[in-house]
């Protein structure tokens, strides 16, 4: 009995350290697997990198300067393009800016043009307003006779301030000559002293002479000179040529 307790507790003991062993030798063996598959990967590896590079070596290498080259060309294609878009879009500006510029100054002109057109017809349309009335006084006439030169006569005795009148200087006029202006009398008091009367309102030299109005003629024959002269003289001695009524 004791024989078979010993023999089966030993055969249990013998199990465990069987047991034992057999998980070494299976850990050992994992283990020996593991480190010859690495070697094996890694001469793989090894042995596979020759061939990686024998491929990369294989390939045709680029043109990595052509490459860089063109593409710079390219960007400066467009540089020089845009460039030439910016300068036509300013030049372009500046043209617009040009033309509406003589445009303002062309309206300009043409604007101080008409405004000095219009002001020369509105001066010129004055002055033609202003004219009539000053050849009016310029351009009258008087007819050559006895009531133009009477007439004449007045106007200028107006503006000289001598009084008289229409009336009466014509009534003077038909006593002393009966209107004829190259009357002479050859036989009063004033003949014989040698000076004798002429004229319509029958003047002596001295006196027409004395009383001669500026601006008319000279001449003691002269109708209108001769007439304005015996009217200044008549309204010195007697106020007036209306007041004479006989010989003065």
């Amino acid at each position: 009995m004791p024989k078979n307790i010993l023999t089966r507790g030993h055969s249990r003991a013998l199990t465990r350290q069987h047991k034992v062993a057999i998980a070494g030798v299976g850990v050992l063996g994992a283990a020996a697997l593991a480190f010859s598959a690495v070697p094996s990967s890694a001469e793989s590896i090894t042995t596979g990198a020759p061939a990686v590079a024998a491929q990369v070596a294989a390939q045709p290498a680029k043109d990595v300067k052509g490459t860089l080259t063109g593409q710079l060309a390219a960007e400066s294609v467009k540089l020089d393009t845009f460039a030439a878009k910016q300068k036509a879009a300013v030049d372009a500006a500046a043209k617009q800016q040009a033309e509406a510029a003589a445009k303002q100054k062309a309206a300009a002109e043409a604007a101080a043009k008409k405004a000095a057109q219009e002001r020369a017809a509105k001066e010129a349309a004055s002055r033609s307003a202003q004219r009539p009335q000053m050849q009016l006084v310029a351009a009258k006439t008087y007819t050559n006779n006895l009531d133009g030169w009477i007439r004449q006569a007045l106007d200028i005795m107006k503006s000289k301030g001598i009084p008289g009148s229409y009336n009466g200087l014509h009534k003077n006029i038909m006593r002393e000559s009966s209107g004829n202006p190259m009357a002479i009398n050859n036989w009063d008091i004033n003949a014989i002293n040698g000076i004798p009367s002429k004229g319509l309102l029958q003047v002596i030299p001295p006196t027409f002479n004395a009383y001669h109005v500026t601006g008319t003629s000279w001449n003691i024959y002269d109708p209108v000179a001769n007439i304005t002269a015996a009217a200044n003289y008549a309204a010195d001695k007697y106020g007036s040529i209306d007041n004479v009524n006989s010989a003065y």
